[in-house]
């Protein structure tokens, strides 16, 4: 089943080389790739002993996750993490910085981790068995396999988009007629 997101690119990564291109292209994710992310994240969990990673997109929605989530409420925190990476970007662009590249956040029991990817979020929450070194580490690879698999969506999802429009446009009013006849 595919998924299909719509969203800006703040250029934030050095990971896509076509986010300029493609900033404002929407995407559909196919089930192979869906399960690449999904298997991408289940590995990032496991390496930095993670309580549960998410892949949310920039605006809000969360793409997927792995682990344990308990109780909690994945749309909330999904859009809550977006709206703190937007406002580190804004705080970012007063002091005179572009971006921030990531965000961390301690708590007394469990701290968050979040690796901005372009369109996307890597947001890991983790406890005292990790430490927010082997956290960044881990992440920064993961966040090269996760640009990878976006990227790869984008182009095919531009491809499709162009074969689709091709097949339009041969369709003539006279085939349009013929139907109907």
């Amino acid at each position: 089943m595919p998924y299909q997101f719509t969203h800006d690119i703040l250029a934030s990564s050095a990971f896509s080389t076509q986010k300029n291109q493609m900033a404002d292209t929407p995407f559909i994710l196919q089930e192979h790739q869906f399960q690449r992310l999904k298997s991408t994240l289940a590995r990032l969990c496991v390496e930095c002993a993670a309580r549960v990673v998410f892949l949310i997109d920039r605006d809000g929605q969360p793409i997927a996750f792995h682990g344990d989530i308990g109780d909690l409420d994945t749309t909330s925190f999904s859009s809550l993490a977006a709206g703190n990476v937007a406002a580190t970007h804004s705080m970012a662009q007063l002091i005179g910085e572009e971006n921030f590249p990531s965000v961390f956040h301690e708590g007394e029991r469990e701290s968050i981790f979040i690796s901005i990817i372009g369109r996307s979020l890597l947001v890991t929450v983790f406890d005292e068995r990790s430490t927010l070194g082997l956290v960044k580490i881990r992440t920064k690879r993961s966040s090269y396999d996760v640009a990878a698999i976006l990227d790869e969506a984008t182009v095919d999802s531009a491809n499709y988009r162009i074969n689709q429009n091709s097949f339009f446009n041969e369709i003539t009013d006279e085939d349009i007629d013929s139907l109907f006849s």
